[in-house]
């Protein structure tokens, strides 16, 4: 875990100075908007069918073919999954370029208000689109590794979609009419240095796939049963994204990009955390599932739980109180106003309520999928995309995009907690001792980190006349503090950081 957040966290890093060349370059406006409207919908494929459903139904399967059966066997199962997604993915593609059109109107009707706007998504789509078949392959290369135990190059590979965006947007903006297209060629480049960073290391290892028919390869099969749920169960979080795609297209223009600034700052710590956990959990758990040992599954569950808590909830309080310095320090420049900063802050400090709610749905629902239970947490999400969309209803219209921003973070509360309960009920997960202790010292800790960043950030109004080298300096040593008084607090309750040590072959 502590590999794949480091990669994590340089990939992370790169994204803020990636998010903040483009705020800086192109602001938050009509083209912005445009953008990422044009890279959420292959990004919401990769989220919901790479990343999401294939993953999830193909990495227990190639877990138990690794323990069960040979490495001959292995590399049959694997060259017949590439065949096959390599030719569904070929042909994805070419059906989203010719409906391109039908794509934005569907994902963002209110852009058929502003013909420009609607004409510059379309050809944006067009050239990112391709990139759902590169993503898709690196997501296949991404779970063989993982399953493999090779953490670091599957979490360091996101940082060359970052450095994609960053050598664009500051060397090559002016060459392309408008500027602004030169963002959605950065996404075909990030996904061709992506998928080229993994292919030696599967070829070190034995495992790039070539060519092979067999599509009625018993594990193909299975791995295709699994996903119709799975897709339907991971499609929750991304649809909801989506719909307020849809719903802030409507809004004041740039809803959609102050959404996009606040959901970058979230995925932060969800990518930190909740993905590393995520990748860890779930072919550990699936090689314990094979080999039936059921009290070390449910105690590898209470230590992703514990982790989560450890570290989410200040993260959660983190976001909230530090908003302002951490949307001034990294998006106040150039066309991104105070303005843009206000509405923002709002999105995410709505955002922050959800956060612990959505790095545990990375660690509960891999205790459904590393036992091939797909349809448990399919019907979990489906109360919880009917109960967000409810909430969205009720808090557009007070809220405005910020509402949105909030139906989402209490429909991943909504979503942890039934995956929990669902756990519970079926006896796969039973609490360690402890729980209440750990729980009211966390709680403590966070209240007195709380309290001492509210204390020191100082009045909103210095944060947007300061330069940005004091401001850095300023948001550093917050950073610094709130870690100090946390982690402080926590030692002098008597925490120690080998008692959260795993090791996993």
């Amino acid at each position: 875990m502590a590999t794949v957040s480091g990669m994590t966290l340089v990939s992370r890093v790169l994204g803020f100075v990636r998010d903040a060349v483009i705020a800086r370059t192109f602001g938050a406006g009509l083209e912005t908007d445009a953008f990422f409207v044009a890279f959420r919908i292959p990004n919401l494929l990769r989220r919901l069918f790479a990343e999401g459903a294939f993953s999830q139904a193909f990495v227990p399967i190639l877990a138990e073919y690794r323990t069960r059966s040979g490495a001959a066997e292995t590399k049959v199962l694997v060259d017949r999954v590439a065949t096959l997604l390599t030719l569904a993915l070929v042909v994805t593609t070419a059906l989203g370029i010719a409906l391109a059109p039908v794509i934005v109107y569907v994902s963002a009707p209110g852009f058929a208000a502003v013909p420009e706007k609607f004409d510059l998504t379309v050809a944006m789509l067009r050239i990112t689109f391709p990139y759902i078949l590169l993503i898709s392959l690196v997501a296949l290369a991404a779970g063989i590794l993982n399953t493999w135990s090779r953490f670091a190059v599957p979490a360091f590979t996101p940082t060359l979609l970052n450095v994609a965006f960053i050598v664009a947007a500051l060397g090559l903006a002016p060459y392309f009419d408008p500027p602004v297209m030169v963002l959605a060629w950065a996404v075909v480049a990030g996904g061709v240095l992506q998928l080229a960073l993994q292919v030696p290391v599967l070829a070190r290892l034995g495992l790039l796939p070539r060519p092979r028919a067999g599509f009625g390869d018993p594990g193909v099969r299975r791995i295709l049963v699994l996903m119709g749920p799975a897709l339907i169960g991971v499609s929750v979080a991304q649809i909801s994204l989506l719909l307020n795609t849809i719903f802030a297209s409507f809004l004041q223009t740039g809803s959609v990009s102050w959404l996009y600034y606040a959901d970058r700052l979230m995925e932060f710590p969800t990518g930190l955390l909740g993905v590393a956990l995520g990748t860890v959990l779930l072919p550990s758990l699936a090689r314990l599932h094979s080999a039936d040992a059921r009290d070390e599954y449910s105690r590898l569950l209470d230590w992703g739980l514990r982790l989560t808590f450890l570290l989410a909830v200040p993260a959660a309080a983190a976001l909230a109180v530090l908003a302002t310095p951490l949307i001034a320090t990294l998006f106040l420049h150039g066309r991104f106003d105070a303005t843009d900063l206000e509405m923002t802050r709002r999105a995410l400090v709505a955002y922050s309520v959800g956060l612990v709610g959505l790095i545990l749905v990375k660690v509960l629902a891999p205790g459904f999928y590393a036992r091939q239970n797909i349809r448990t947490p399919v019907r979990i999400a489906l109360v919880t995309l009917a109960a967000t969309q409810l909430m969205n209803a009720a808090l557009i219209v007070p809220l405005q995009h910020a509402g949105l921003a909030l139906a989402i973070a209490l429909g991943a509360c909504l979503n942890a907690g039934l995956l929990y309960r669902g756990l519970r009920r079926r006896a796969i997960y039973a609490p360690q001792a402890g729980w209440r202790a750990f729980f009211a010292k966390i709680a403590a800790a966070t209240a007195l980190m709380a309290l001492g960043l509210w204390l020191a950030t100082g009045p909103a109004a210095w944060w947007t006349r300061a330069e940005l080298a004091p401001r850095a300096a300023a948001l550093a040593g917050l950073v610094a503090l709130g870690a100090l008084v946390y982690f402080g607090s926590l030692w002098a309750f008597g925490f120690r950081l080998r008692d959260f040590v795993r090791s996993s072959a």
